[in-house]
């Protein structure tokens, strides 16, 4: 028998990249576009968040031409990763990535954000389309609603900061009508379920993905002039996140894990929804905890991808 080569190790991860790096990588860019905002609101020059979203933005770019590439190899390990909860969260926190690198460049450069809102909507919309059909084609007892649908189905909202930066208020404003229904029903169904069983403790931190759509309804509404929908949002926000900070030791029983990424972007949203909000100092206070925890949850992440471990936690499909 003809032994097999072995691969370099770059090919041997990139084969088999895990899709769990994208919420960590998500949560960065999202802080980042929080710090614009603090600075912003100081009138200090943001100068220093560009740097930070610009190395945020091209850590992004590297992660998706690495699971662009695994995706050349074996096209089929997109339904393979969609098959498992981490696959599914963190394809969906890479096109939701696009978004946030959008909103980051509306400043800087408009038409290459209005070109990379458009296509990252697109391929978010056709992951959802694809996050359907495998749901279609599983028993109902495989496809139970979690925390990582409001990433799916309700993630086209962080579209709306980088439309409302482009002048494409229409498009904010349908992105918040469209997805306002499917968080709220994902909210309730979410909570019947909390009420009727016992959460697992390794799948709790992906509770506090429930902040992210309260956050993101909260800055679009108010950037698109719906000031109603904006406070509600923004009400709801501050009880998800003060009973996610009260629950903090039973969330995080089990220990660190991949999951723990789920705690970044929803954490960074909220700070940024304060400062559209002109909440300052609220918001300055928990972006001092952003700013500490939330790189030290991605650089655990990040390391976890670089020595190969990633992916055999989150059962990554290999090209």
């Amino acid at each position: 028998m003809t032994p097999q080569p072995v691969l370099p190790r770059r090919a041997a991860l990139f084969a088999q990249m895990p899709p769990a790096v994208f919420p960590a990588i998500l949560g960065l860019i999202g802080l980042g576009l929080a710090w614009r905002r603090a600075l912003a609101a100081f009138g200090a020059d943001t100068a220093a968040a560009d740097l930070a979203l610009g190395m945020a933005a091209a850590l992004w770019a590297f992660a998706v031409l690495a699971y662009l590439s695994k995706l050349a190899r074996r096209p089929a390990v997109l339904a393979e990763d969609l098959r498992v909860l981490p696959g599914r969260a963190g394809l969906a926190a890479a096109t939701m990535g696009g978004m946030a690198v959008a909103a980051a460049l509306v400043p800087v450069q408009p038409m290459a954000a209005a070109g990379l809102l458009v296509a990252a909507l697109a391929a978010h919309g056709a992951l959802a389309l694809a996050t359907l059909w495998h749901f279609a084609h599983v028993p109902a007892a495989s496809r139970p609603v979690d925390p990582a649908w409001h990433l799916s189905f309700v993630g086209f909202i962080l579209g709306g900061i980088a439309a409302t930066g482009l002048g494409w208020t229409a498009l904010a404003t349908a992105l918040v009508y469209a997805t306002l229904p499917v968080a709220v029903a994902i909210w309730l169904t979410s909570l019947r379920q909390m009420i009727g069983a016992r959460t697992p403790a390794p799948l709790r931190p992906l509770l506090a993905i429930h902040l992210a759509p309260a956050a993101l309804l909260a800055t679009v509404a108010a950037l698109a002039g719906l000031n109603l929908v904006a406070l509600a949002a923004l009400a709801l926000g501050a009880v998800l996140l003060t009973g996610l900070i009260l629950a903090a030791p039973w969330l995080l029983s089990a220990g660190f894990s991949p999951l723990w990424g789920a705690l970044t972007f929803p954490l960074a949203a909220y700070v940024s929804a304060l400062f559209v909000h002109g909440m300052a100092v609220t918001a300055s206070l928990l972006l001092a905890l952003a700013t500490v925890m939330l790189p030290v949850i991605a650089a655990r992440i990040l390391a976890a991808w670089a020595k190969g471990s990633l992916a055999a936690r989150t059962h990554a499909a290999r090209a």
